[in-house]
Order: C-alpha cells, then structure tokens, then sequence
C-alpha cells in the first residue's frame, strides 16, 4: 500500500477517536425523566440536593450515596405551582433559575458540529490521498511534467555510448542553447523539434537527458500518455500548462517519451478519439505558436514513427529525425566499458569478445548482460566477475533460465539430443556462423534444448541462399528426430513456425519466387518493434494469389526439407557419435563441438598458420 494512502488512513482513526472522546465530554450524566408529582415527592424524601427552574422543566440533581459517584439527574415538566419555592426552601434544597435557548444548542450539537468534523476529515483524505490521484480533481488540467533542474539529470554525453552519429546531430542543439546569440546574430533558427526513433531499449531517453544535463537548462519529462484522461479537455489543458510552465522556465527542454501514445495520426483507424485528436491539435497549436529565440527545444522519442500524423512531422514542429539504431559492434563494445566502468572484471573478461557475440542487442540488453553477470559472480561467492558469468549471462537472456531440476525420461531425453545435433550439424556445414553452445538442459519456457549460433560479424542483408540455408538448419533437428526415429515430435513447433515465416517473407515481401514474381504483396510489420502489421486483415490481392503463395510457400519448406534429409543421412554415423557425447556431456560448448567435426573429418583440422590468420 502507498505510504501517503497508509498516513491519511492513520489520519482517519485518529478523528474517529478524538470524536468518541468529545462524545463522551459532551454526553450528559444519567438522565430520568419523572412525573412532576414524582419530583416532588423525592424532594420530600431528601434525594435531591439541587434544582435548575427552567421556562419549561426543571432539573433536579439527586444527592451522592457515596463520595466520587457520579449522582442521576432528573428531568420533570414544569407545571403552574405557587408553593414550590417554599417546599424547596423547607427542605433544604439549593435552587436557581437557568435560561433556556434550545435551538442554538440543538442546533450546533446536532448540526454545526458533526459538519465541521466531517468537513475536517474530508480535507485530511483530500490533501493526502488525493496526492496520489493527481492530487484532486482540481488538478487535473495541471501538468503532470517531471521538472529537473539544471544539475539534476546527472547525465552528460559521457554516459551515453554506441550512439556518436546521434550524439553529434545533437550537440548542436546544446550548443544553441548555451550560445544562442552566436546563431541569432547570423538569422539562424534553433530546431523547434528533434524526433528521436529506434527501436526500444537504445537510449533514446538517456539521450534527451543527456541533452539537458550537457546544455545545463531545465529539463521538463513527461509520457505521451500522461496527457489523456478520462475527462474531456483535460489533454489540451495539460498541454497549455506545460508550455506555459516552459516559457517561464525557458531556455529549457520538454522531452516527451512515447510521443506515438499522442500523436497517432487522426483518421489512421475507423474508430475516433476525440480526447486524443484534441490533445493532438492543441500541441501542434502550441508548437507553432512559440518562439525560437526562447531557447525551448521539444524532444519526442518513439519507436513507431510510421503511425504518427504527419502534421507533427512537417518542418517548423519536429525539423529533425534522428535515428538511434541498434549498436554495432564497436558500439556495443563502447556500452559494455560504460556499464562495467565500476565492476571488478578477472582478467580473462574480453569486452571485444562479448561484443561479438550479442549481435542485435541494444544498450538495455547489455546493461542487463552485465547485472546477470554481476549476480552470478556473487551468487558464486567470487569478488570479480569472470567470463564464464557473462557467457551463462548471454545465455539467460537469449534462451532463458536454466531447468537443471526438471526430469526428463531417457527416450525423451535421447530424442532432444538428436534433434539439437541435427540443427548444429546442418549449421554448421552450411551456414558460417559458428555453432557457440549445443544443449539437452531445460531453459525458459517449454524449450527441452537449444543450439546457439552467433554470428561472427554484424549482417544488414541476407541472399536467397542464406534464407534458405537459414531454414534448413531450422528443419535440421525435425529432420534428424525422422531418419533416427522413425517419427516425428511436437518439438520442432517453433522451429517450423519460424520457417515458415521466413519462406512466406522470401515469397511476398522479397520477390524471390519465380511464379509470384517481384510484386511486394505484403506489407511489412512495424519497423522498430518486430511486430508483424496488419497483413491478415487487409490482403491486397486475389484469392488465387493467395493460393499461389501458399503453394510457394509449400514448396520451399518441403525441397528444403527433402535436401535437409538426405544431409543428414549421409552423415548418420557421425550425428549419432556427437549426439552420445551430448548425451554424456549435457552441454558442448563451442571448442568441443569443432573438435569433435575435426575428428570426424567435417571440418578440415586447422594449420599453425591459419590459427595465426584466424586471430
């Protein structure tokens, strides 16, 4: 439970028992209402000590049996009676007059005073809880912008590696603001908006900061999302008070993270949202209507700039897009010396090496990389980390947690090692990314084995006989569970999903089949996020079309298979010789498994001078 939701609920119990000890100041002593004849008659008898004569009634307060009781009073309707003075005064009893106001009484104890109470507890819960839910409801138009000041991002330029084509389309916009008369003296214009894209997990959002931190302004950070709520008009409200929160703190930066969650373009689906679209046009309003010379520059970052409304792309609203791509290798090796620049690395540690072999991985994967690495060292009782930690930490992340306690039978067992030999065996005779690891160990979720290849070098285009070679060693292991089984398993589930979805791509997105011909006739999925669009939905071609991408599709897959098979017969023997030392082993690693396709005359045995060329 929120600490501030948990202190007002504290709030709360103290009023109530504060109210039960004013209830029981304010509660009369036992109270008796009696017949005047009653009354009477106990003042006869001497148990009343003292009388209040009342317009209306009259009190009377009976003697105390014994010291420090609490005495009962008693409540008679006044009647016309001309000897009561006197019978008071022949018994001894103190009287005296008391003037009634009831109402006002009645009033404030009934009303009055419960009221402003409650009232009181209202206000309590209202400025504690309502902290925590936009902190009440006359805040939401408010801006819900994160401030930091100049010296509060803590990050520079320094902190940000892998990304120098980004970095230096952006030190010009530091520059600006920290010189902005060097360019206002020429008539040049400070970029009243840079568009940050890439997929995610690159840094787009350490890049902003960064911005900030090195030009020393005021950074203003907020989602895109953070504007729309359920009531009307509060988006265009919030946008109004940001900027205007900008002005007087100008020169600043207002980053918007997520920029697609506002401005998604309007008519791009057959369902409206107003909110959205209204937020949307008073932030395009906003943008045209500041200027410049200001010194308040809007950074948007997003990884689905396919989406967003073209109106917030045009020049004069976001001027720049810069891309913040996946790193390559010298940008990845660059983000490892970040990361472990306060980690006691062995000696052993090769960055370079780890660099290598997480191709595709952006700076979140590596950071996490390092942490796992880091937990591992410790949970092992070492005060370094070695390169044993990062490879098992490489591991985690591309094919998950180990499962060394699930039991697997040995028939199950026997049928895992073959099939992950029969996809090592085919990678490695066909394609040049080495085999790193073979494996029968459990890991993630449902996978009984993997075979891990990484390949030797960053790759941005693949030819149709690397697509199909990359399919044949997906059908490697279905393949070899066949010729050494007799029978095939659910197993290879995935690896068919993916090759199908390969082969489907080579026939209607890259023009490599022959009867479909060139025609791109599927779109592709979001360029950053690796979600395929919406192609099941809107095909743009005929029935028989689709027929014939089928039956392309089909025929791919099954010659592929057909040449998998007859590879994997030829070299029988030596599957079946690898895949008991799996079974021995549980794991190869990649040194094993090259010496074990030396010995069996796979791979030809290298020379004292190729090994000096390799390295």
């Amino acid at each position: 439970m929120d600490k501030k939701v948990q202190f007002s609920i504290w709030y709360v119990i103290i009023a109530f028992i504060l109210m039960l000890i004013l209830q029981s100041f304010l509660a009369k002593p036992q109270v008796e209402v009696v017949p005047y004849s009653k009354f009477l008659k106990m003042v006869e008898n001497g148990k009343i000590s003292s009388v209040e004569i009342g317009d209306q009634r009259i009190i009377g307060y009976e003697k105390a049996a014994t010291k420090g009781e609490r005495p009962k009073t008693y409540i008679a309707i006044r009647v016309p009676d001309d000897k009561l003075v006197d019978t008071l005064k022949k018994y001894n009893v103190t009287f005296y007059g008391k003037y009634e106001n009831p109402w006002v009484k009645g009033f404030l104890l009934s009303w009055v005073l419960p009221l402003l109470i409650l009232y009181l507890i209202w206000m309590v819960i209202f400025k504690k809880v309502g902290k925590s839910f936009d902190a009440g409801v006359m805040s939401f138009g408010k801006s819900k912008a994160k401030l930091y000041a100049e010296n509060e991002t803590g990050v520079t330029f320094n902190d940000v590696a892998g990304e120098d084509e980004a970095k230096e389309e952006l030190k010009e916009v530091v520059d600006f603001l920290k010189n902005p008369d060097r360019y206002s003296r020429l008539g040049a214009r400070l970029p009243k908006g840079v568009l940050l894209v890439g997929p995610p997990g690159t840094g787009k959002t350490l890049l902003a900061r960064a911005v900030a931190g090195e030009a020393g302004v005021p950074f203003f950070s907020m989602s895109g999302s953070d504007f729309v709520e359920m009531f009307v008009g509060v988006g265009a409200a919030r946008v109004r008070d940001l900027f205007r929160q900008a002005q007087e703190k100008a020169p600043c930066i207002i980053f918007i993270d997520e920029l697609d969650a506002l401005g998604k373009a309007r008519g791009i689906t057959p369902y409206s949202n107003d909110e959205r679209e209204q937020t949307l046009n008073q932030l395009l309003t906003e943008m045209d209507g500041f200027n410049t010379s200001k010194g308040i520059v809007i950074i948007g970052a997003t990884n689905r700039p396919e989406i967003l409304d073209p109106a917030l792309l045009r020049p004069g609203r976001f001027d720049r897009q810069i891309l913040v791509d996946r790193p390559d290798l010298n940008g990845r090796y660059e983000i490892l010396k970040v990361h472990t620049r306060n980690v006691k690395l062995a000696q052993e540690v090769d960055l370079k090496k780890i660099a290598a072999a997480t191709p595709g991985f952006v700076g979140a994967d590596l950071a996490n990389i390092v942490n796992e690495a880091l937990l591992l060292a410790i949970r092992k009782g070492r005060d370094e980390v070695r390169m044993e930690d990062f490879d098992e930490a490489i591991e985690r992340v591309v094919a998950g947690l180990e499962k060394k306690n699930r039991l697997i039978n040995r028939k199950e067992k026997e049928r895992v090692a073959y099939h992950e030999v029969g996809h090592a065996i085919v990678g490695a005779l066909l394609t040049d990314e080495p085999v790193h690891k073979i494996s029968i160990i459990p890991r993630g979720i449902g996978a009984l084995g993997y075979t891990l290849q990484l390949p030797t070098e960053d790759r941005y285009l693949m030819t149709r006989t690397e697509l199909l070679n990359k399919i044949s060693v997906l059908l490697g292991g279905r393949a070899a569970e066949e010729v050494f089984f007799g029978d095939i398993s659910t197993g290879a589930q995935n690896d068919l999903e993916k090759a199908t979805d390969t082969a489907r791509k080579m026939v209607t997105m890259y023009g490599m089949s022959e009867k479909v011909g060139l025609a791109t006739l599927e779109k592709p999925g979001q360029q950053f996020l690796n979600v395929q669009g919406q192609m099941d939905f809107y095909k743009n071609y005929s029935p028989e079309t689709a027929a014939l991408i089928d039956a392309e599709v089909k025929r791919i897959l099954e010659e592929t298979y057909e040449k998998v098979k007859k590879l994997v017969e030829k070299n029988k023997d030596k599957i079946e010789k690898i895949a008991e030392e799996l079974l021995k082993r549980e794991v190869l690693d990649e040194k094993s498994f090259q010496n074990l396709l030396v010995e069996l005359k796979l791979l030809p045995e290298k020379t004292e001078k190729s090994k000096v060329e390799e390295k």
